[in-house]
């Protein structure tokens, strides 16, 4: 107990100490969490502005329902000039009765908007002016909370990638510079067993992750960015440490093949980032190929990324942790069992 209490305090005073290691396991995911939830704050604020040519019931219930941004214009060349000019994706031209839509096939998202909206308010008219009552009813509602912003989703992703990546780089940088140093060679002519030595660094990853998942909430939860926490905010607590787990696994297993710390943060970036990109870290995967998809659900941070979200976010319970813990457990076991039997104390 002692030799491991020494060694624990041994490892966390060098983790503080080494400022480069500092900067990439907080600074580094923390500029992704802030560039990110900046940039994307205002996503889906404004609306479609379009060009409006002319008045009548249409167009004041277009304004009155603020569905649609209306930009009045004296002339129809003008109106249509703008669509053509790309500065805007429709003009609804007024004459009578007659409503004229004229819009931009470039921007076909957005056409698609405005043609659904502005026929769904003509066919209102329509039924109102034949006095009779509605046959169907339609009635649309949000499943998540309508104050969600986009740093909702940001905030469990990046917080995934940066334990991942301090775990992986943890482990992986110590046991390469332990080694090269000749450091693991006297620990172990030392009567310190070497679940000690692994059980240390672990017990400071753990700590590390932790303190990073207090930092990134605590930082996203500033007004500036709006994060909001669910009821079962603290289930991520397991997750944090059963993802620190599988990929300080995975560092043990890069340190036990590289040869210098240079090799080892090489390796290590070759597997965390484009895990990171494929896992819907920074981009949601949903709209990939089905085979990516796929691929995707083979890493194990898909599936911390997915229970981060239900946790934080969607105020799903304990039964969210269930897939996600046991594939973290499951990868856990298999890569920690190989790194075990490659492991080596020296050169």
């Amino acid at each position: 107990m002692t030799a491991f209490k020494t060694l624990s305090v041994a490892m966390l005073k060098g983790f503080i100490r080494d400022k480069v290691t500092l900067f990439f396991t907080f600074l580094f995911p923390l500029m992704f969490l802030i560039i990110f939830g900046l940039i994307l704050r205002d996503v889906g604020a404004d609306k479609t502005r379009i060009a409006v040519v002319g008045d009548g019931p249409i167009v004041s219930a277009l304004r009155d329902s603020g569905a649609l941004e209306l930009e009045p214009y004296n002339d129809e060349n003008s109106a249509v000039q703008k669509v053509k000019d790309g500065d805007l994706p429709a003009a609804l031209i007024i004459r009578g009765q007659q409503l004229d839509v004229r819009f931009a096939q470039s921007d076909q998202v957005k056409s698609a908007t405005v043609l659904g909206i502005i026929n769904g308010f003509v066919d209102k008219a329509n039924l109102a002016a034949t006095g009779q009552p509605p046959r169907f009813t339609f009635a649309a509602e949000k499943v998540e909370d309508a104050s969600l912003k986009p740093i909702q989703f940001l905030t469990p992703g990046i917080l995934s990638w940066g334990v991942a990546v301090s775990a992986v780089f943890g482990s992986a940088l110590t046991l390469v510079s332990w080694r090269r140093k000749q450091v693991l060679r006297r620990i172990r002519l030392a009567p310190v067993s070497a679940t000690s030595v692994l059980s240390s660094r672990l017990l400071v990853s753990a700590g590390v992750a932790l303190v990073q998942g207090a930092i990134f909430v605590g930082i996203a939860s500033l007004p500036v960015f709006g994060l909001r926490l669910s009821g079962s905010w603290w289930l991520a607590i397991p997750l944090l440490l059963l993802g620190t787990l599988a990929f300080f696994a995975l560092g043990m297993l890069v340190g036990a093949f590289a040869k210098t710390e240079e090799s080892a943060s090489a390796a290590a970036n070759i597997v965390v980032l484009p895990m990171a990109f494929l896992s819907g870290t920074f981009f949601p995967v949903d709209q990939a190929p089905a085979w990516l998809q796929t691929v995707s659900k083979i890493f194990p941070l898909r599936h911390m990324n997915d229970g981060m979200l239900d946790v934080l976010v969607r105020g799903k319970g304990i039964e969210a942790l269930a897939i996600p813990g046991a594939i973290l457990v499951g990868f856990t076991l298999v890569v920690g069992f190989v790194a075990s039997r490659v492991f080596k104390w020296e050169e």
